[in-house]
């Protein structure tokens, strides 16, 4: 009971932060793209830093977090591993679900990093908009961020990986970094409670680029799942099976 009222506490908080960063950062994000990314590297400090001492949840970030212009393909377990990643990369930009842009703040600060928005109803309208997006936003350099399975996936729960990541490694013709994560063990897609422990996302690898798509996705499924699991092991978790 007590660690879920330090949860309950930590969230009201950590939303609560957000409009007073987005706030005082506003007049610099007005003007140039950096003033936005130093927004939103304020607010990612913020919550780890608060995660720390408020719920005991620390984090870590392991391999070599990618500085030059790159695919970022990601396993995706709540929100702090959004919040990981972005703060370990310098221009992290996200394939993002259209709905997202009309959140206040959150949605506008998006825009502005040079998110790109899609509509996830059809998946060949998804992949056509997820490249005019993502082409139409090259000339400002930086990490580009999806999620190949394209939600948030529960620790032990096998959902399959979409063939966009695979148009994009393709079509972008960059090196392509995957990154693992345990941190769904602790922050739970859903529900109040924060568990202590050690969350870490893992840059692997690249893979660079010159594959053909199926052989990429396998390599990239292989290697996300492969280190995931090993993450979460590492922090308690087992699969049902096992």
């Amino acid at each position: 009971m007590i660690q879920w009222l330090r949860s309950l506490i930590f969230i009201i908080q950590m939303y609560g932060a957000m409009p007073i960063i987005a706030i005082i950062y506003l007049p610099w994000a007005m003007v140039s793209r950096a003033g936005a990314h130093a927004a939103c590297h304020a607010y990612c400090k913020w919550v780890i830093w608060t995660a720390r001492w408020m719920v005991n949840l620390r984090s870590e970030v392991r391999g070599t977090p990618p500085t030059d212009e790159v695919l970022i393909a990601a396993k995706h377990q709540s929100f702090l591993d959004i919040i990981l990643i972005y703060n370990a990369i310098p221009r992290g930009k996200f394939i993002m679900k259209r709905e997202l842009m009309y959140a206040p703040i959150l949605g506008q600060y998006a825009l502005r990093i040079g998110c790109v928005p899609v509509n996830r109803g059809k998946r060949a309208q998804a992949i056509q908009q997820m490249m005019a997006g993502v082409q139409s936003g090259r000339q400002e350099p930086g990490q580009l961020i999806i999620y190949p399975q394209g939600t948030r996936v529960a620790p032990g729960v096998d959902v399959p990986y979409k063939i966009g990541s695979g148009v994009l490694y393709r079509e972008l013709g960059q090196p392509c970094v995957p990154v693992a994560t345990n941190v769904g063990v602790f922050w739970p897609r859903h529900g109040i409670l924060r568990k202590p422990g050690l969350a870490v996302v893992e840059f692997l690898p690249r893979i660079e680029p010159g594959l053909p798509t199926n052989d990429f996705m396998a390599r990239l499924t292989h290697e996300v799942e492969t280190a995931s699991d090993a993450l979460m092991a590492e922090a308690g978790f087992r699969k049902r099976s096992e």
